[in-house]
């Protein structure tokens, strides 16, 4: 099931730089001279200059560049240096002196993670024939406690430039580190396929099984032989990969069987992989993922996923045609049909992605939850929604891992930017993010919780970083919305003004304030003034509204005159009451997307906005009258100037 594929593929590296270490007299420069040449050297100098093996030394044929280092002390930084640039670290001991396997683990490999760097290391015991033969001792015994402490040692191996014993496969291990590694696919120590792998192979063997029937006909799998590695599996070929697995997986059950009557199943597909892995044959699993553009994090390599270039006031959101194909996939998976998706439910459609993407914030726990604890239909195309909005290449890449076959740059459309939207005085937008400002103790929590259908608690629990919130608002006329609440923390609104785009991405800012409290009012008039200010000096403005929660309680004396003179003198609505803990909303979000579908409406104007204004229209009429002077000016000099000529020609 495995041939030879040298074809290059996407995240393949295209040379290998390989840097061997080690201390003093360790026998480096004698491998690199030995290995490249093929003679063992009667001197080398104390450092060698890169040296590169000839293209075609090893079946990859990708072209290694081998750097030997310096042991001296002062070259320290020097050595650094080269370490952090390297593909792979060969690290280098005399098999005659043990003290430099100690140094091992006492200096080299702690340097290597002191220093960060994060790539294959071969360990290398050099001048095996100089190694006292009383004191033999097997490398496996030798080396298994070190590969324990140093989990990034890929492999081990004994050699002798002298005796020209393993020299080759120092520097083949090496390249193989770098271009198959074994960590991303196969854990050592449980001797099975990684979590990220085995999710690759997964979508790999869905994308193969063209019928859909859960296991790979003979002919599937010898499609899947030509399009990996350009040669088909003859009849006796696939009998023979077959025999093999039935015989290591008989299988008890429907889903523990290698091999069913309609042929391999995903079982036995995935053990043939572990199988090859074990044997050495990582090269095998390797070409088949990159095959299919994996890279060697095991993720799709960016040359797959679309990047969408967007100005700072414009937003991403999927298509119509990529709703319609996550709508089919939620019935597909929601077996009972009771708009309930549940957690298994979930990883099942996600068990082809590297991971859960919603398992993590923004997106764990953003959506609303059904009381069984799954997601409605509609709270599995917001978690969508809100993946698109704020990383939109993220979310194309997971509709390829589950299975999307449209064009991935067509999924996404680009919304018109929200400046023009305020010119056109409406927006088309379908979602709509709203930044949720107010103090503490205000009420901001309270009231993103409730727009997810979380339960009213009494207990104050400060919000330290930003939350996001993202449901379906149902508007009139069947119409609707999907509306993203982003909670800003008081705390976190100076260091968000900072950035002069900050408001760019902003549909609409509501400022909630505990309508109890006048010094909660009065710090939410002062967002509401900074925010408004922000807008005007970077021509990002965004309409506003204002939240008086807590209705349930007593109003602070004269909180209505107050609240009504701010909204008056700033030219917005007048404060929402709601009450989270009574459960009334008083149709506040549906009211937010109503006033983010008119941009133009509910802008704040500050003192200094409104006197820039008045400025700015007192000058242009200023410049109007200078103009129609002007134009007044050259009218009569040309008027008289006809009016001498003809004079002169009269007389």
């Amino acid at each position: 099931m495995a041939k030879a594929a040298n074809k290059a593929h996407p995240g393949v590296k295209s040379a290998v730089r390989i840097v061997v270490a080690g201390d003093r007299g360790t026998g480096k420069s004698s491998l690199i001279v030995t290995a490249v040449s093929e003679t063992f050297p009667s001197s080398v100098p104390p450092v060698l200059p890169p040296t590169r093996m000839p293209d075609d030394f090893y079946p990859d044929r990708v072209p290694i560049t081998i750097i030997d280092t310096s042991s001296k002390v002062e070259d320290a930084g020097k050595v650094a240096e080269e370490l952090k640039r390297a593909d792979a670290v060969v690290l280098t001991y005399a098999c005659d002196r043990p003290e430099t396997l100690d140094r091992l683990s006492t200096f080299w490999l702690p340097e290597l993670r002191q220093i960060e760097v994060k790539v294959p290391v071969i360990v290398v015991g050099c001048k095996l024939d100089l190694r006292d033969e009383n004191q033999q001792v097997s490398l496996e015994q030798v080396m298994s406690p070190i590969m324990q402490q140093f989990r990034e040692i890929e492999t081990c191996i004994e050699c002798s430039a002298f005796k020209h014993i393993q020299i080759p496969e120092v520097f083949y291990y090496a390249q193989k580190a770098v271009l198959h590694p074994t960590g991303p696919l196969f854990d050592q120590e449980s001797q099975t396929l990684k979590p990220r792998c085995v999710r690759a192979l997964k979508r790999i063997f869905i994308l193969c099984d063209l019928d859909r029937d859960g296991a790979l006909s003979d002919a599937e799998l010898n499609e899947f032989q030509v399009k990996c590695f350009n040669a088909p599996l003859q009849p006796s070929e696939i009998v023979g990969v077959k025999r093999v697995v039935e015989e290591k997986l008989p299988g008890g059950g429907a889903n523990d069987m290698g091999v069913n009557d309609r042929g391999l199943t995903l079982t036995g597909f995935l053990f043939l992989h572990a199988l090859f892995i074990e044997k050495g044959r990582l090269e095998t699993t390797w070409t088949v993922l990159r095959k299919f553009g994996y890279n060697n994090d095991i993720k799709l390599s960016d040359e797959l996923i679309p990047t969408f270039k967007l100005a700072p006031d414009q937003s991403a959101e999927l298509t119509s045609e990529a709703v319609e194909y996550l709508r089919n996939i939620y019935e597909l998976f929601e077996s009972d049909g009771d708009n309930n998706l549940r957690p298994a439910e979930l990883e099942d459609i996600f068990s082809t992605a590297p991971e859960n993407p919603w398992d993590e914030p923004p997106y764990k726990d953003a959506a609303e939850k059904t009381a069984l604890g799954g997601l409605s239909a509609n709270a599995f195309l917001s978690e969508w929604a809100l993946m698109t909005l704020l990383d939109p290449s993220k979310a194309v890449e997971n509709l390829i891992y589950i299975g999307y076959s449209g064009d991935p740059s067509a999924a996404v459309r680009l919304t018109r930017r929200r400046r023009l939207d305020r010119k056109k005085q409406q927006s088309d937008r379908n979602v709509f993010q709203c930044f949720v400002f107010g103090p503490k103790k205000s009420g901001k929590s309270a009231l993103v919780n409730s727009f997810i259908g979380r339960p009213f608690y009494d207990s104050y629990a400060p919000t330290a970083e930003e939350i996001y919130a993202v449901n379906v608002v149902d508007l009139p006329g069947g119409i609707k919305k999907t509306l993203v609440l982003r909670e800003i923390p008081d705390d976190g609104v100076k260091k968000l003004l900072s950035n002069k785009e900050s408001l760019a991405s902003c549909d609409i800012a509501v400022f909630v304030y505990d309508s109890s409290d006048q010094s909660s009012w009065k710090r939410a008039t002062e967002l509401l003034v900074d925010v408004a200010s922000h807008g005007e000096d970077t021509g990002y403005e965004v309409p506003c509204l204002i939240v008086a929660a807590k209705d349930d309680l007593n109003s602070f004396p004269m909180a209505i005159q107050e609240s009504t003179r701010v909204s008056q003198d700033m030219g917005i609505e007048a404060p929402i009451p709601i009450s989270s803990k009574m459960g009334d909303t008083n149709n506040v979000f549906r009211r937010i997307v109503t006033a983010a579908e008119h941009p133009h409406l509910s802008i704040p104007e500050t003192e200094a906005g409104r006197s820039r204004k008045q400025y700015n229209r007192l000058v242009n009429h200023s410049l109007m009258f200078v103009s129609v002077g002007a134009a007044v000016a050259i009218v009569g000099l040309a008027a008289y100037r006809v009016y001498a000529a003809r004079k002169n020609s009269s007389g």
